[in-house]
């Protein structure tokens, strides 16, 4: 045990840490407020991350110990696990309904968010099935159709609840690891294709949906309803300048920015920490993107790069889409922000997928392992 310690990646380790602490500082700055007003307790929601962010390490722990190689094992009851988890959030004896959403799952005094638990086990179950092939994926209907048909059953069960954002996060990073197994060109095209058409219909057959796409793009045109947290997002975004108004500064988190502590934390920051704060923010992910990438071009098999290219681009999604939105650059679409934003389900899992990186990297060779050969 003392000699898997010694071989840890402690660069890794130091920007996860580093992130989750900085994450910890600003949930606790962000929602203060509320929780003064809501719970009569400051530190409600501060004390709840810290507790996740305790089980979170003791889940790396977990995964950097645990090999890896049995969740290739077990991908297909993960898989089934996380359906029945997704089915009983829909349910009215298990489901929690906030915000016209149904996506908590209340289980005693604990409430479990399914999807952030899917996100995992989807990227475990693709990686398995593109591991186990020892050359470039090259039957549609034998080895391509049944993970997708698979992955567009988790989808329609997400967007029922209703969550399209979450639902394409989940996605997508399934799409880079069938493209970094090797599929044909124009099946990848043809996936990408027919995703993409995919998701702008929902986008815009549903009434709600298309309201948020278009308060997006033009805010002030209703700026008491759709385009009201957005609005606030750039007020605090703007005030705080270069150099922001000091931890604890900020005046949109007092009862004017909505989801001051989840969606929208970034404003926070920016209007705390100013656009320095930003760039700490972006100089922490980028390391950890870099960082990522190599470990998973030095994996040990292709399970391993395809396992690491799974949970790597799973963050960096979730990082563009929640800082795209804040900015307005892409629709609101609810995405926290990973090891930042407020929220003890998201937290617990990403730092058991960095956990199993550890491993990955403490078990990489010394020299390069190339993807699996693309073939025409």
């Amino acid at each position: 045990m003392l000699s898997k310690i010694k071989e840890l990646d402690k660069t890794l380790l130091f920007l996860v840490i580093c992130i989750c602490l900085f994450g910890l500082i600003m949930v606790y700055s962000a929602s203060y407020p509320l929780g003064s007003i809501k719970y009569n307790a400051s530190n409600f929601f501060f004390h709840r991350q810290w507790i996740s962010f305790l089980i979170g390490i003791f889940a790396m722990t977990m995964g950097f110990f645990l090999p890896y190689k049995l969740y290739q094992k077990w991908s297909p009851l993960l898989v089934i696990g996380s359906i029945i988890l997704l089915i009983l959030v829909l349910t009215p004896w298990f489901g929690e309904v906030r915000n016209n959403s149904q996506r908590w799952l209340q289980l005693g005094p604990f409430v479990l968010q399914p999807a952030e638990f899917v996100k995992f086990t989807m990227v475990v179950y693709f990686a398995s099935v593109c591991g186990k092939k020892h050359k470039a994926l090259t039957s549609f209907r034998k080895e391509l159709l049944p993970p997708l048909l698979l992955l567009g059953v988790v989808f329609l069960l997400i967007l029922m609840q209703p969550d399209l954002g979450t639902a394409t996060s989940i996605a997508i990073p399934c799409f880079f690891i069938l493209l970094c197994a090797g599929i044909k060109k124009r099946h990848l095209f043809a996936i990408a294709g027919v995703g993409v058409c995919a998701v702008i219909y929902l986008a815009v057959s549903a009434p709600y949906r298309l309201a948020r796409i278009l308060s997006f793009q033009n805010p002030f045109s209703d700026p008491n309803g759709k385009g009201y947290q957005l609005i606030n997002g750039y007020e605090a975004i703007a005030s705080g300048g270069v150099f922001g108004k000091g931890v604890g500064g900020s005046v949109q988190k007092l009862g004017f920015l909505p989801e001051a502590h989840t969606d929208f934390i970034m404003a926070v920051v920016l209007e705390e920490l100013g656009t320095l704060g930003l760039a700490v923010v972006f100089f922490l992910y980028f390391g950890l993107l870099i960082k990522g990438v190599y470990i998973a071009l030095r994996a040990k098999n292709s399970y391993g790069t395809l396992l690491t290219i799974g949970f790597l681009f799973q963050i960096m999604v979730q990082v563009v889409f929640n800082l795209g939105a804040v900015a307005g650059l892409l629709p609101i679409t609810g995405i926290p922000l990973p090891f930042i934003s407020y929220g003890g389900s998201s937290l617990i899992v990403n730092l058991f997928t960095m956990g199993i990186i550890l491993q990955i990297s403490r078990n990489a060779k010394h020299i390069r392992i190339p993807l699996v050969e693309r073939r025409r």
